[in-house]
């Protein structure tokens, strides 16, 4: 056999760890981010359903990510596809919130007016954001990439071309 081939039978024994870490690693930037966002105390702005709803969000996304990561591990097809929509859903998340709010002045009791989120703080949770989306789509694009070799592999294993 030569290299090629052993590298498509491995697939066949080997769970798909490098699109899963991936995927967790998207995660933890996510992560990141909303650590960032929950902890700042401008005013009243984030005392609102929008953080709520952030909130759940956050939550509903964490368990996807994480339900994907698990099922591109065993070479899933539709799991690439969830994580890669959820990657281009984590770039489409900085024009909401982080976006709205560093733009958004408010008032704090004693001091004078600034900007609910700084430049540096909108920089860094955009990064965290855009990270978590590249993460996510780097993991869903070799997930289905490995996924349709396997599958290729073994229809090939099946039809005796092998």
């Amino acid at each position: 056999m030569d290299a090629a081939k052993i590298k498509k039978d491995r697939l066949r024994f080997t769970k798909n760890k490098f699109s899963a870490n991936l995927i967790l690693l998207g995660i933890v930037t996510n992560a990141l981010y909303f650590v960032s966002i929950y902890r700042s105390d401008v005013g009243n702005y984030y005392y609102r359903i929008l953080i709520g709803a952030s909130i759940v969000y956050n939550l509903v996304f964490m368990l996807a990510a994480f339900l994907s990561s698990e099922g591109i591990k065993n070479y899933k097809l539709g799991y690439g596809i969830v994580s890669i929509v959820l990657g281009v859903l984590q770039v489409a998340r900085i024009f909401y919130l982080p976006a709205k709010a560093h733009k958004t002045a408010s008032p704090v009791v004693g001091e004078e007016t600034k900007m609910v989120m700084s430049n540096g703080q909108f920089s860094y949770v955009s990064a965290c954001l855009l990270i978590s989306a590249a993460l996510l789509i780097i993991a869903g694009v070799t997930g289905i990439i490995k996924t349709n070799t396997l599958k290729t592999y073994q229809a090939e294993l099946e039809n005796g071309k092998n």
